[in-house]
């Protein structure tokens, strides 16, 4: 008498259909990074690639990770085309290869991960499922963090509105990441054992998502007051932003709206004066400058700072009567994680960028643990365009619960990529932010999406994307620690590496001791 049934066979196929498989799975993965309620469907498409890297050897495991990845990322990111076509002017084709080479380069952490899975695994499902996730880890870790990183659509934003999203505040979007990867992969493996790694699995996914919809994120942060604000979206054009023909009719719309705005803090875009206040009539600066100083409100606003001695600094300022005081009269803040190719040359790359026509700089790094500008209360940490993708650098300015954020504001202006799905996709990033936070998200950005994100990550309040507009919102700032914060901004991301490497090194040496027990 049988207790079980006898374990499902993974049908093999043909090299060139697994990697068309790979390619339409990494295709449709994308999605999910734009359709928030399309969590589900990234959960599926994780568990389909371990169900088809486990019939697979160590070199086409490789492979088919090689070409999800590189679908998966070029899908993705594939508004980097507009940049570095319609504003850089490259070819179109230089455009398609520079994008699917670098989206193929940072697919060889996941190629090395299956890779691994396929030369380490037992058989076991639930111990397969901790090798594929710890592999899925560390592979979004080292795209997230080596040679500057670029964690764009990593697999946990995906989560923003599901059930993985109580995580967040826990163990952050790669934990995350790695938790939807192991019960995505252990539903695969134990579907195809037995009726108890069946039942196992299904109890374990079934479990971790109902807990996580029932229980919700927790409470770790408690109300600090509120604050009326004022967002800006000037909506300026991107091959306008820098001409001498244009640029007078945006600066004027900005002052006038920074003067006139009605909210206790104001925010405008990154860059939303695109010159140094030395390069300012006199007069609009002074007037400006007078304007907040003197009167209730404070404001906040993005600008190159510095000189050619010192060197130039993405920067945001912020102006209130407390700033009076200060050296130059306002509170700066200096962007630290730099963007390649935009705000600084990689080595060895400045041929590539010489063949664009973008006003491209080496600009300094600021602090990675900024102190925020204090005004009524509350301390708003203020960081610029993609800084809010590495909540590890945020996490810094926690370290001292009594100096960390109340308030989080993200100036941007990707205006850079057209109107396409590289808003939404920032959009869900700062969402995130937010409830691995609990703290209220601020965007101001030239075309979208500004709008207010409170605690829980929840858009309370958003202007219409490519249009001009001012969007008067409350929020409520926030004290208290997630766990997230308290040790992320002790040891950044250590212990997600250290994770993953412990189950790979578990798993290769009982995979070698198996090996040699055979021998």
């Amino acid at each position: 008498m049988t207790t079980s049934a006898a374990p499902a066979v993974v049908p093999r196929l043909a090299p060139s259909v697994d990697l068309l498989l790979a390619a339409l799975l990494g295709a449709l993965h994308s999605l999910a990074f734009v359709h928030t309620a399309a969590w589900p469907l990234q959960l599926a498409i994780v568990a389909a690639l371990a169900w088809r890297a486990s019939a697979a050897g160590t070199r086409r495991a490789a492979g088919i990770g090689l070409v999800f990845g590189t679908v998966w990322l070029g899908a993705g990111t594939w508004w980097l085309f507009i940049s570095l076509h319609t504003y850089g002017g490259l070819p179109a084709w230089l455009a398609v290869v520079a994008i699917t080479a670098l989206s193929a380069f940072l697919s060889l952490y996941l190629a090395a991960a299956l890779a691994a899975f396929a030369r380490w695994r037992s058989g076991v499902a639930w111990r397969d499922a901790l090798l594929f996730g710890a592999g899925w880890l560390l592979a979004e870790l080292a795209r997230g963090v080596i040679f500057t990183g670029f964690p764009w659509v990593a697999s946990g934003y995906a989560h923003v509105d599901g059930p993985l999203a109580a995580l967040a505040p826990w163990i952050g979007v790669y934990g995350m990441g790695f938790v939807g990867a192991v019960l995505a992969a252990w539903l695969a493996l134990g579907w195809r054992s037995g009726w108890r790694a069946r039942g196992a699995s299904l109890a374990a996914f079934a479990l971790v998502l109902g807990a996580g919809a029932l229980l919700g994120p927790g409470r770790f942060s408690r109300p600090a007051g509120t604050l009326s604000v004022t967002l800006l979206q000037g909506n300026v054009a991107q091959d306008e932003k820098f001409a001498a023909t244009a640029m007078p009719q945006a600066l004027a719309w900005t002052l006038k709206n920074l003067l006139a705005a009605r909210g206790e803090l104001v925010v405008a875009p990154e860059t939303v004066i695109p010159l140094l206040p030395s390069q300012l009539d006199p007069a609009y600066w002074a007037a400006l400058v007078e304007h907040f100083q003197r009167g209730p409100r404070a404001v906040l606003l993005g600008l190159p700072l510095g000189d050619q001695d010192v060197g130039y600094t993405n920067s945001a300022a912020g102006i209130s009567a407390a700033t009076a005081s200060l050296p130059n009269g306002y509170y700066r803040y200096d962007k630290h994680h730099l963007v390649p190719f935009g705000e600084f040359i990689p080595f060895g790359f400045r041929w590539f960028t010489e063949l664009m026509n973008i006003p491209l700089g080496d600009f300094n790094r600021g602090p990675v643990g900024a102190a925020s500008f204090a005004f009524r209360g509350q301390r708003i940490g203020a960081n610029i365009c993609y800084e809010d993708l590495f909540g590890e650098e945020l996490a810094a300015r926690f370290a001292a619960e009594a100096d960390a954020p109340t308030i989080f504001a993200n100036i941007s202006n990707i205006g850079w990529f057209g109107d396409t799905i590289a808003i939404d996709q920032h959009l869900q990033i700062s969402r995130m932010r937010a409830l691995e936070f609990q703290r209220p998200m601020l965007r101001a950005t030239n075309t979208g999406a500004t709008v207010v994100i409170d605690h829980t990550g929840r858009v309370t309040a958003a202007l219409p994307r490519y249009t001009q507009g001012v969007l008067d919102a409350q929020v409520e700032g926030r004290t208290g620690l997630t766990p997230f914060a308290w040790w992320a901004a002790r040891v950044d991301l250590w212990p997600l590496w250290a994770l993953g490497f412990l189950i790979l090194v578990i798993s290769a040496r009982r995979a070698r001791g198996g090996r040699d027990a055979l021998q």
